[in-house]
């Protein structure tokens, strides 16, 4: 075969085909081309192999260096076992109630441990948040996993995020506000150690406890239980599984879940979370179904300083607890009682200056802001709430619209219009002091504005909110005129205290506390009138007078101690030019036997007597001070009262009775401290005359307008031009006193009346005493009665029962003052 063997012939071991022979030689470079690429791929292999290794390695080595504190910030290992807690100081009420809470800013948070947090906030957080929380350590890698591919790599922006529960308390423990990018990027990862470091050092139940002690639920609820409070007006224990659902849904994002702003949208949100619980198996599908269907309810109690009950008793409070030892350069040349008071507070009351008085145990001081002190206090939630409803009652409704009604229209209002009062010089003096008050003068004054520039300010009219008993209301005015506007509302003192163990039961120093925040209580001092008299007649029973001793009922006209001739005014008109007994004088408030008496004693022994009383105020050793001119607060004048509803014993007011530590340890209890004033004798003696006053005389309105029946003496007060009005009331085993008057002693009603005691003050105690009586859980009885010995003998020659003596008292009569007393 020709072919064949023409394709199988050689040429000197050559081929003679050119095609074959150059596919030989390419298959032979394929073979050895083949033999190479294989090393050069595991070259690159192992490049990137050693790059990875690296960049782990590197993580790793970053990390570790960032756990121990080299890179980046790592608190300290005493640090991170106990972090740094602040939780503001609780006040608690005598039935249990909190009060009130000390803090500053945004740290309205307290602390609430484990067992105190409802399950369903427990299932609701881990269900929603951190799922597998009970098995990692810290970081979970899985939902690590999940950000890196889902949301970096394919950019599903509702993928979720990594962040565990405990890198979360990190954040919130430890991570400060980020500046820049380099130290955004470090932020994550620093995040990371410390979440490892808290595993570390705390169980899951102290993380989660942690957790929800620290987050900012907004409108100062900081914590679990400030945010139960706030939201549903409950403790966290008692959270329903959707409230716990609407908190839990609030911690992706506060403000943009705020359940008062946005309902339904925290709503939506809620039940996201509740379908995370049945999903992960804490609720079944029906509870879902039923849960999910629910409105968003709320009951929602807005925190601040200024809101909530007693808020006068809690500012004074306040300032009692952190009071510096008085020093006489601090205080002013006009505050001279002021530094008094405060000298004797400092040695004798253990609450004045407690911060200063009981360091910590390591020597530093407590912070009534930030160590969440407990602070159990002698307030009665109820009793304070009655109170403040018969102060905004009668004032509001009663007393101020009829105020207004007198100085509509009338130039110069609220001031008086009586010249010989006032004139015109001194009420535009009087003005312009108000109006330099201001925080807006202070503010213009230190911006460098002229008296000009000021003085068109405040004629200017601007939108403002201004107070009125039915809400702030958002109106127009000159600033000038708003100021002259809060002038018009008459302010008030009221306070009620157990007479036996001096707790303070009930407390309002003003009409409203946002607007009106100088306390009238303990702070402010004005003339107490006639209630000064029960302290002359005791004095004079003292130096052996009885209630059935009698003096002529006619002006007396005496010389006082500068030589001037002095003639008392007289309000009542009843029985003038008979022998009155004392028993009938102080039953009618009658100054001209008040001036007659003081005129065969001496002036300086009544001033001792107040003193021991409990008045610390600077008293004039004059006869006219038996009218009451002395200026004397209403915690006073309750401190001394107490001696007639408790057998002569003066009891000093306390306002807590325990303080706590943050975990509840006892630091300090307070007992009552009293002092004997008044004799045995001398005691029954008065009061049966200050009995006499409720049921016969200028108090009997307690009697026919409330119609209480207790047993009760007290007494009325009134000043010159009705600038004050008093009353003094007590019973076996409760004392109370209040004040109602202007912002200044020149704002006042023309008339008796509505400007007397009877009128001004005496109401809002009825009004109290009727809410206190109608409360059986207060047990306040109207069958209390004062303990007369059966052997008691009133008057020296012959016994006059206090129920049995009949006086002809004009009920409608009423006490002032002398006229120009400090002429």
């Amino acid at each position: 075969m020709p072919q064949q063997g023409y394709n199988h012939q050689t040429n000197g071991g050559q081929s003679k085909n050119p095609t074959r022979q150059n596919s030989s030689k390419q298959a032979s470079r394929s073979r050895g081309q083949k033999g190479k690429k294989p090393r050069r791929h595991r070259g690159i292999i192992a490049t990137l192999w050693i790059l990875f290794a690296s960049v782990i390695i590197g993580i790793f080595v970053f990390l570790f260096l960032i756990y121990n504190g080299v890179i980046g910030y790592m608190p300290q290992v005493e640090e991170l076992k106990n972090p740094t807690d602040r939780f503001a100081s609780v006040l608690y009420s005598s039935d249990g109630k909190e009060i009130g809470r000390y803090f500053v800013g945004t740290g309205n948070r307290v602390y609430a441990d484990f067992d105190e947090v409802s399950p369903h906030v427990i299932d609701a957080l881990i269900s929603t948040e951190d799922v597998r929380f009970e098995d990692h350590s810290g970081i979970d890698m899985r939902g690590l996993g999940r950000v890196l591919v889902k949301t970096v790599l394919m950019g599903n922006k509702n993928a979720g995020g990594g962040s565990t529960l405990t890198q979360q308390l990190a954040k919130q423990l430890y991570s400060p506000n980020s500046s820049g990018l380099l130290s955004r990027a470090m932020q994550k990862p620093i995040e990371w150690m410390i979440a490892v470091k808290l595993e570390r050092y705390y169980s899951k139940e102290e993380i989660i406890k942690m957790y929800l002690n620290q987050f900012d639920f907004l409108y100062n609820a900081v914590g679990i239980k400030s945010a139960a409070h706030v939201y549903f007006g409950k403790a966290p224990k008692d959270l329903k599984i959707e409230e716990a659902a609407t908190l839990v849904g609030m911690v992706k994002n506060p403000a943009y879940y705020n359940p008062v702003r946005q309902n339904e949208r925290t709503r939506q949100r809620r039940n996201v979370v509740l379908a995370q619980m049945e999903k992960n198996g804490k609720i079944t599908k029906a509870e879902l179904d039923s849960l999910s269907a629910l409105p968003l309810t709320l009951n929602f109690n807005r925190v601040d300083a200024k809101d909530g009950i007693a808020p006068y008793f809690r500012e004074e409070l306040r300032r009692m607890l952190r009071a510096q030892k008085p020093v006489r350069e601090n205080y002013r040349g006009w505050e001279a009682q002021k530094f008094i008071d405060d000298s004797i507070a400092w040695e004798t009351n253990p609450l004045y200056g407690w911060i200063e008085k009981n360091p910590k145990p390591d020597g530093s001081k407590y912070d009534i802001y930030s160590d969440g002190l407990k602070i159990y206090t002698t307030i009665d939630s109820r009793m304070q709430k009655y109170a403040e409803e018969a102060v905004a009652k009668h004032l509001g409704g009663y007393l101020q619209p009829a105020f207004f009604r007198e100085k509509r229209g009338t130039k110069g209002a609220p001031y008086t219009t009586d010249r010989a009062e006032l004139s015109e010089i001194r009420r535009n003096h009087l003005v312009r002091n108000a109006m330099k008050n201001t925080d807006r003068y202070r503010m213009m004054v230190k911006a460098g504005a002229s008296k000009d520039e000021i003085n068109r300010a405040f004629h200017t009219p601007r939108e403002m909110k201004v107070f009125t008993y039915n809400g702030s209301v958002d109106t127009v005015m000159t600033p000038l005129d708003s100021v002259l506007y809060n002038k018009h509302f008459l302010r008030t003192g009221f306070m009620a205290m157990d007479p036996l163990n001096g707790h303070i039961k009930a407390y309002v120093g003003g009409p409203n506390f946002s607007y009106f925040q100088y306390d009238m209580v303990s702070t402010g001092r004005r003339q107490v009138g006639s209630t000064v008299k029960p302290f002359l007649y005791t004095y004079a029973m003292e130096e052996g007078y009885t209630p059935c001793d009698e003096f002529s009922n006619t002006q007396p006209v005496l010389t006082d101690e500068t030589g001037k001739v002095w003639a008392p005014r007289n309000a009542g008109s009843a029985r003038v030019g008979e022998m009155v007994d004392l028993r009938w004088a102080l039953t009618n408030s009658n100054n001209w036997i008040s001036a007659r008496l003081i005129s065969q004693l001496s002036p300086p022994s009544l001033v001792r007597t107040m003193h021991n009383f409990g008045i610390t105020a600077e008293l004039p050793p004059v006869m006219s001070l038996c009218l009451g001119p002395a200026d004397v607060s209403v915690k006073e004048m309750v401190t001394a009262y107490s001696a007639f509803a408790n057998n002569g014993m003066r009891v000093d007011p306390m306002f807590v009775t325990a303080i706590a530590d943050n975990n509840g340890n006892i630091i300090s209890e307070f007992s009552p401290r009293h002092t004997e004033v008044i004799s045995e004798k001398a005691y029954y003696r008065i009061l049966s005359m200050l009995l006499n006053v409720v049921n016969e005389g200028t108090a009997h309105r307690v009697r026919s307008r409330f119609g209480l029946t207790a047993e009760m003496g007290g007494k009325t007060g009134t000043t010159n031009y009705n600038a004050d009005g008093w009353f003094m009331g007590f019973t076996p085993n409760l004392v109370a006193g209040t004040w109602v008057g202007g912002d200044e002693r020149f704002i006042h009603f023309n008339t008796m009346a509505y400007g007397q005691g009877a009128s001004m003050a005496l109401p809002i105690y009825g009004r109290f005493m009727k809410k206190v009586y109608g409360d059986p859980s207060l047990n306040y009885s109207q069958s209390a009665k004062f303990d007369f010995p059966a052997d008691v003998n009133l008057c020296e020659k012959e016994f006059y029962g206090y129920y049995d003596e009949e006086v002809n008292a004009d009920n409608n009569a009423e006490d002032t003052t002398m006229d120009g007393v400090f002429d």
